[in-house]
This record gives structure tokens, C-alpha cells and sequence, in this order.
């Protein structure tokens, strides 16, 4: 099984290939020289070729169950028959204000109903969704608006002291509307020319809405982290976006009519596509504006709540739960996670808690998750230290992404199936964007051979499960010694006391580098900086071990990933 593609029958293509086959004959198909009885010399048509696009199942299930509740926020609550004319008055609106084909329509929301309904609203109208990261400051809501040259903003009112700054910036005005939740009582000022409700109020909830004329064109656009300079912005098609909503159904074993709960933020990769899933699967969204164990628990027991998603942060706050702030529940409840790798201690702590997890993995350039850890029932006998190490590792390829590889950088030679030789995570498909806007260079870099890079390091076991190590950049060398951040920060994860582990490198003059571990414990955690490092040492080879740890919180992003930069920064000041 060596030298295999991980979870694919391709085969690892040369460098020099092209990844797409349009406008080329596949060596493996028969040549339009040769006769072929199923040549019967008719093209596509409109009868048997639609351009695949999501929009498609907010119609369907408008039509199909039209009296079932699609979104529940508070005491706001709507059928998918609602959704779908809100969705229509929002492509009329924004039609009627000159939005059209592939004009970029940004959004500064919160997870609730407007956020939801742009996602179909806004490529109804032929235009592109651009969600903003809530979290950014001004300078950086300021580059996207600019670099996506947003023609409309529509922005929630909690946001607008950041939104104000970023407009001030801007190169061109937008068209500001502004988003006024009933669920939010806090402070915060209108910015635009109207709210969203009356905007809405102008548009035709029966508007002939635009299909795409090709599924390749953009849907929605979205910005990665910037942890290096800008952030560049990821463009999504329709093709992806429909295959990973129903992939989504597919690879999680969802039942007709879930209930979803929205810990994920809409604007990370737009929601790891389920605003498409949900209506697709004739579900019902439940929006949450705050990610807390109490809302969390409230969701569960008061709307009956079936699904949600979300990094380990949010696993973190369901384990660590205070018991007011749980609530009884008698159904199963099915998590899926991705980010870093969770710990197989929270992993089995959540399983005993009552909760299923399906761990994931992805980057934004594939819309999420595209690889699963798809479960095996003679799994279930295994002790649940065992199931957890198992569900640990990020598995196979989703089943609508071709291929998966973890290969040689610079070769594009597959790994063997060993569990220790080490390579770049590779993928290609249908689920993998169209590239990144107005960034030819990095576009090209980032498909070089044929695979796009995602920079994550990792091995194939022999099962041909894959396994992430750690981001090229954060692999540590000691010695000469190759040190796995996420290794060392598994142990940690292991302490009872700790709940946010991050290992990063530290200069060292005799060893090159050493780890050093920034670390947060629970509320009354008595355990020190030096029972740590013990805890380690008990439970890792001595040179792997962190020399020095340092307690205390840990900067994180919105979707709750450890900014890890920040900490490596901090490390070479020291």
C-alpha cells in the first residue's frame, strides 16, 4: 500500500500538468477520431445539463415544506416558505439598486436570520456574498471592502464603532444598510441609508431570481486569517458549493429535518457551507448571537437540537459546563469539530458527556471541511481511551473531493503508508476553490503540480487514514530533532487542570530552538508552571519536553484557533 494517494484512486500527477481537463482528452478516454456508439451527436441541453448551484434547495424546500420552521432566533421565527420570499426581496432590492453579476455584497453580521437569508438573497441577485469576520479591526475590514470592492455593506448595528472607523477608509462608498436585531440590546449607532427590514420591504418577494449560466461562476468570496500580511481572499463557485452543502448530509449520516445549532460562525467559510445544507436537508437553523455553555445547553433542551459545529473552544465550554448552566436532554446530540486536532481526552470526554463527535479538517480554500474521520462500527468495541486516538486523526477525503495526499513538497511524490514519514497535506477537486482574487501569484503557487498546498504537514497510517503533525511552520527543530508542536500539546491537554494548550518555539543558543508552552487551566487549578513541565516529562521523551511554560489566557480568533503567531512572537522577544 505504499506510495498510494490517501482516500483516492488518482494518481499523483507530474508537475508539469495540468489540474483540469477542459479543452485536453483524458488519456483514458476515447478519442473523437475513434467511433463510439454513444456519440449520438446531441450536445448538452437545458433538458439534461443545469449548472449545478444551492439555490436550487431553498426553492425545493420552500415548495416541499413550506409550513416548516427554518429559522428560529428568540421569538423570531420563520417557515422555509418565508425564508425563501425574504431571500427573493433581498436579489430584488439589491437588482434594484444596480447589483448584479459578480458585484461583491458584504456582510458584518452576527449568526442570525439577515446573515442566513444573503446567502441566498445576494447570489440570487448574480452577485457574490463577501461575510465579514466580526472580529477584525477597522484597518482590516477596511482592505477587504477595498480588495473585494464591496458595493453594498450590510452591517449589524453591534459592529458599528469598528464598521465607522473602517468606512472613513474607504476608496469608494458602498450602499450601508444596517442590520437592527431584536435579540441585541447592547449599544451601538445606524451607520446607513435604511435597516435592513425596510430594505427588504422594497424588494418583490415573487423576483424572478437569477440561476448561474455556469456553475463555475462566484458565489461567495472569503478572506483567510492574514497571519503574514494581507489576507487573501478565497473565491467559492457554485459547483463547490452545492457539492459540500449535500456532501455535509452525506458524510454526517444527517436525518431529514435536523435541528442545527449556529456555534460556527456564517462568515468561516460561510458557515463550513450548511446555510446551504440545512435547506437542502428541510432542517431547521437555530441562530445563536452568543456561543456560551448556557446557550448551548438552553438550545439543546428547549428547540431539541440534533447538530452544530464548531472548534474545540466550543467542545472546551460544553466539558467544563458548570452544572447550572447544564440542561437535561434525552437525544443524541452530534458534534463536529475541526481547527487543531482535538485532544483525545476532550474527545472522550464529550462522547462520555452523551455528545457523537465527527472529527473534520479543511481549510478555507476547500470550503471547510474536506476530509472526515469516517467511523468504523468494530471501533466501538475499542476502549474509549483507544476511540478517542482514533477519532483524533483527520481521516479520509470527504466524499466529494477527488483526492487526497500527503506528499514530498517539492517531488509531489506520495508518502508512504507507514504512519511516520512525514509530507504536505494535498488536496484536488470539486471542493476546492477557484483561487484567490487578484492574486495570480499566489494562485499559481498554491495549485503548483496539479494539488493545491495547504502548508499542513502530516502522515498516512496504514489504513490510509491521514494524520495532521503540525503547520510546516511550526514543526520545531531541536538538536536536529524533529519536534511536533501538537504532540507535546496532547499531553498537556491531558492534565486535568489544563483547557487551552498552544507549544510553540523558543530560540536557544546550544539547541537552535526548544518548545515553549503558553498554557490556560480551569478555574481553580492549582497546578503550577513546574507540575507541567513534570506532567510532561512523565508522559513524553525529555527532549521533546517544554523547557518553559507559561499559564495564563491565550489569544485566539473568533472560530476560537489559538493565534498561534502571536505566542511565536512573544517566544523569540524572550
Amino acid at each position: 500500500m505504499n506510495n498510494q494517494v490517501a482516500g483516492s484512486c488518482i494518481r499523483s500527477p507530474k508537475a508539469t500538468e495540468s489540474p483540469h481537463w477542459r479543452g485536453k482528452v483524458h488519456p483514458t478516454m476515447t478519442t473523437p477520431s475513434q467511433k463510439s456508439p454513444y456519440q449520438i451527436g446531441l450536445d448538452r441541453n437545458p433538458a439534461n445539463s443545469v449548472p449545478l448551484t444551492p439555490l436550487g434547495f431553498l426553492e425545493r424546500a420552500a415548495m416541499v415544506y413550506p409550513e416548516r420552521a427554518s429559522v428560529v432566533h428568540g421569538k423570531r421565527r420563520y417557515t422555509w416558505a418565508e425564508t425563501y420570499r425574504r431571500a427573493r426581496r433581498l436579489a430584488s432590492a439589491l437588482s434594484a439598486r444596480g447589483i448584479g453579476f459578480e458585484d461583491t455584497v458584504a456582510v458584518m453580521g452576527a449568526n442570525t436570520p439577515e446573515l442566513y437569508e444573503a446567502h441566498y438573497g445576494v447570489p440570487m441577485a448574480g452577485a457574490v456574498l463577501n461575510a465579514l469576520n466580526v472580529r477584525l479591526n477597522a484597518d482590516e475590514i477596511a482592505f477587504i471592502l477595498n480588495h473585494g470592492e464591496a458595493k453594498v455593506l450590510i452591517t449589524d448595528r453591534e459592529f458599528s464603532p469598528v464598521v465607522k472607523d473602517a468606512l472613513t477608509k474607504l476608496d469608494r462608498m458602498p450602499l450601508v444598510i444596517d442590520i437592527t436585531d431584536s435579540e441585541y440590546e447592547g449599544p451601538g449607532t445606524c451607520l446607513g441609508e435604511m435597516d435592513y427590514e425596510a430594505f427588504l420591504a422594497s424588494g418583490d418577494p415573487e423576483f424572478a431570481w437569477r440561476t448561474p449560466r455556469d456553475e463555475w461562476e462566484s458565489i461567495t468570496l472569503n478572506y483567510t486569517s492574514g497571519t503574514t500580511g494581507n489576507p487573501k481572499g478565497v473565491v467559492y463557485h457554485h459547483r463547490g458549493a452545492y457539492l459540500n452543502a449535500l456532501s455535509n448530509i452525506i458524510t454526517w449520516g444527517m436525518p431529514h429535518h435536523a435541528t442545527y445549532l449556529w456555534t460556527l460562525p456564517m462568515f468561516h467559510c460561510n458557515g463550513w457551507c450548511f446555510p446551504w445544507t440545512m435547506a437542502a436537508n428541510g432542517g431547521t437553523n437555530v441562530c445563536l448571537r452568543r456561543v456560551s455553555a448556557a446557550h448551548i445547553f438552553n438550545a439543546i433542551a428547549e428547540e431539541g437540537v440534533t447538530h452544530f459545529c464548531g472548534a474545540p473552544i466550543v467542545l472546551g465550554f460544553i466539558i467544563n459546563a458548570k452544572a447550572e448552566e447544564r440542561r437535561a436532554f434525552s437525544h443524541d446530540v452530534n458534534v463536529m469539530t475541526a481547527a487543531s486536532p482535538p485532544p483525545a481526552s476532550v474527545l472522550q470526554k464529550m462522547e462520555e458527556d452523551g455528545f457523537r463527535v465527527s472529527h473534520v479538517y479543511g481549510l478555507t480554500e476547500v470550503y471547510g471541511p474536506a476530509t472526515v474521520c469516517a467511523w468504523k462500527p468494530e471501533w466501538n468495541d475499542l476502549p474509549m481511551a483507544e476511540q478517542g486516538r482514533l477519532k483524533s486523526r483527520q481521516g479520509v477525503r470527504y466524499i466529494v473531493q477527488e483526492g487526497l495526499m500527503i506528499g514530498d513538497p517539492e517531488t509531489m511524490e506520495p508518502m508512504p503508508w507507514d504512519g511516520e514519514s512525514m509530507g504536505e497535506v494535498f488536496f484536488r477537486g470539486n471542493i476546492t476553490m477557484k483561487g484567490y482574487l487578484k492574486n495570480p501569484k499566489a494562485s499559481e503557487e498554491a495549485f503548483r503540480g496539479g494539488w493545491f498546498h495547504t502548508g499542513d504537514l502530516g502522515v498516512v497510517h496504514a489504513d490510509g487514514y491521514i494524520q495532521l503533525k503540525d503547520r510546516s511552520k511550526d514543526i520545531i527543530i531541536s538538536g536536529g530533532e524533529n519536534i511536533s508542536s501538537i504532540e507535546v500539546e496532547d499531553v498537556l491537554y491531558r492534565h486535568p487542570d489544563v483547557v487551552a494548550a498552544a507549544v510553540v518555539a523558543k530560540p536557544d543558543e546550544k539547541w537552535g530552538e526548544t518548545p515553549k508552552a503558553y498554557v490556560e487551566v480551569r478555574d481553580g487549578a492549582t497546578a503550577t508552571e513546574q507540575d507541567l513541565i513534570a506532567f510532561c516529562r512523565d508522559n513524553l521523551t525529555h527532549y521533546k519536553c517544554p523547557r518553559d511554560v507559561e499559564i495564563g489566557p491565550l489569544p485566539k480568533t473568533s472560530t476560537g484557533k489559538i493565534q498561534k503567531f502571536i505566542l511565536r512572537a512573544q517566544a523569540k522577544e524572550l
